[in-house]
């Protein structure tokens, strides 16, 4: 999953959300230095990982993109994944109610800006700026995400592939999707709740 989706699987908790969305950049024994409740957002962004990564439907969606972009097919569904979520009618009923949730989700965010990893402040930065989690609801914003996508990988070199795979097999990674969404937010809730049943703070 990407940054809408592990903002909407924080569940509105401002702690949790932190560490949801610093995770990638947090490395080591680093991840204990942040606040219990922090920390436990940083596990839960990796259990949602991990559980997307394994599940029988996230392999399948991955095939299409595996004959172009080999092991980088899961991040190529990361971004797809948030696309189908930005437009998915449960979660976000309209344009107006994805604008709000993008700009309360900042808000939450800017109030814990003096303990975020530097290099996510700086990409918080371009991230409230250009509003992307707004973005990915548009086909434009979901190429855009693709070419960024290729631009920090070390072996990718074009996004033009990807934006022809995804636009070719669009119903079918939406049905992907649309039968994985409800397992993952279910696994996502009771995640975080026993995370923060237990007043330890975890190992990872």
């Amino acid at each position: 999953m990407n940054y809408l989706a592990h903002a909407y699987l924080s569940f509105g908790n401002d702690e949790i959300l932190l560490g949801n969305m610093i995770s990638d950049f947090v490395k080591g024994k680093k991840q204990f230095l942040y606040p219990p409740v922090v920390h436990k957002g940083i596990l839960l962004h990796r259990a949602i990982d991990d559980f997307t990564d394994t599940h029988p439907v996230t392999q399948k969606a991955k095939s299409v993109f595996k004959t172009s972009y080999r092991l980088y097919s899961g991040a190529f569904i990361d971004v797809v994944y948030d696309h189908f979520l930005a437009i998915e009618q449960t979660a976000f009923a309209n344009d107006s109610t994805l604008f709000d949730f993008s700009q309360t989700t900042y808000k939450q965010l800017e109030k814990q800006i003096a303990i975020m990893p530097s290099a996510f402040e700086r990409m918080f930065f371009y991230m409230q700026s250009q509003n992307w989690l707004y973005g990915y609801r548009t086909l434009p914003g979901i190429y855009q995400s693709f070419g960024g996508l290729v631009r920090r990988a070390a072996y990718l070199q074009d996004s033009t592939p990807a934006i022809r795979i995804f636009d070719r097999h669009y119903n079918f990674l939406q049905g992907c999707f649309n039968e994985f969404w409800e397992d993952i937010r279910f696994f996502a809730f009771n995640k975080m709740n026993l995370l923060l049943s237990d007043n330890r703070t975890l190992p990872e």
